[in-house]
């Protein structure tokens, strides 16, 4: 039950960080994103402003650091830890009843699983496979018309909503088949610890790409928790409904991961 309740919050944080490089709380901020109530507020706050104290001493520090590296070595760990992703996306989309996009994201993992070296060279984009968009069983849910419940935010995980929160679930209960060959049950291949490593990684690479979104919009947010509700709250209604409408983002699709993460 520990490693089910971790799991599912490392996923949860890798699921549910922000990022952005304007004046977000000036124009985002003061629209209604949804019905999604902010129902414990004060707690909220609360919670927020301790992840800001963890970031500054720890995440932060580390994402510099590994933006240290060189490009191509981060490029090629972003593309392998997406290429992972893309179990969690694939039966989401069968879920949702895009079959179409279930075929293409196979044949995208099958690809770059193989002839990409497990994912490192994003192979099926050079050969003109549609870019690939993430899917999650939060994001299932609000297509089945499950509604988002009260915004929370996590200690350490960042934003959320009930309705995310639960769907996150999913994946430890059979929904992410890299975690059933690995986490849940130890092969000869792969372990526990390939894992968490990949957790862990998949948050370190999202949180070195966006310093400087983060950066930005805290300086120029007059509430900066204000400005992240309501960023998180305007991707994940886009998501769902599949839109194309471009916020203001340094890159909307790596809003998954203060995205686990």
């Amino acid at each position: 039950m520990k490693k089910i309740i971790i799991s599912s919050l490392i996923s949860i944080m890798l699921a549910t960080n922000v990022s952005a490089d304007t004046d977000g709380e000036n124009n985002l901020s003061k629209k209604n994103s949804g019905k999604i109530k902010d129902c414990f507020e004060t707690v909220n706050r609360a919670t927020f402003k301790l992840n800001q104290v963890l970031d500054g001493v720890i995440f932060e520090p580390i994402a510099k650091a590994y933006r240290v590296l060189p490009s191509p070595v981060r490029v090629g760990t972003s593309n392998a830890l997406d290429n992972l992703s893309t179990l969690v996306t694939i039966p989401n989309n069968i879920l949702q009843g895009e079959f179409k996009k279930a075929g293409v994201n196979t044949g995208r993992f099958v690809v770059n699983t193989t002839v990409g070296v497990v994912g490192i060279f994003d192979v099926a984009e050079k050969i003109g496979f549609p870019e690939y968009e993430k899917e999650d069983y939060g994001q299932t849910l609000g297509v089945m018309g499950v509604g988002g419940g009260c915004y929370v935010v996590l200690p350490v995980l960042g934003p959320s909503t009930v309705r995310d929160t639960v769907g996150s679930f999913a994946n430890v209960l059979g929904g992410d088949a890299w975690y059933n060959v690995t986490a849940a049950n130890d092969t000869q291949y792969f372990s526990e610890f390939d894992y968490w490593t990949s957790r862990v990684g998949a948050g370190i690479d999202f949180r070195a790409k966006n310093i400087d979104s983060f950066e930005n919009l805290e300086k120029n947010s007059l509430d900066f928790y204000a400005s992240v509700r309501s960023l998180y709250l305007q991707d994940r209604q886009q998501k769902i409904a599949n839109s194309k409408v471009v916020i203001e983002t340094q890159n909307d699709s790596d809003w998954e991961v203060i995205e686990t993460q």
